[in-house]
C-alpha cells in the first residue's frame, strides 16, 4: 500500500481564515485576507501590550 504524498510542511497557514498561504500573498492565503488584517490592525482590534517597570507619580 502506498502512503498518500504529505503536505509540504514548508507552506504556512492563513492567520486570519487558517487556508494554506500562497507565494503571492504570504503569509496570507488571497488579498481578501490582507486586507481583513490590515482593517484589523487600522481599526486597532490588535494591540501589542505595553509592560511598564515604572511605578505611576505619587498624587499629592
Amino acid at each position: 500500500m502506498s502512503m498518500p504524498p504529505k503536505a509540504d510542511s514548508r507552506l504556512g497557514r492563513c492567520p486570519v481564515c487558517g487556508k494554506p498561504e500562497t507565494p503571492t500573498h504570504k503569509p496570507f492565503c488571497s488579498q481578501l485576507c490582507r486586507d481583513r488584517d490590515l482593517i484589523s490592525w487600522l481599526d486597532e482590534r490588535y494591540r501589542v501590550p505595553v509592560h511598564s517597570d515604572e511605578e505611576p507619580p505619587a498624587e499629592d
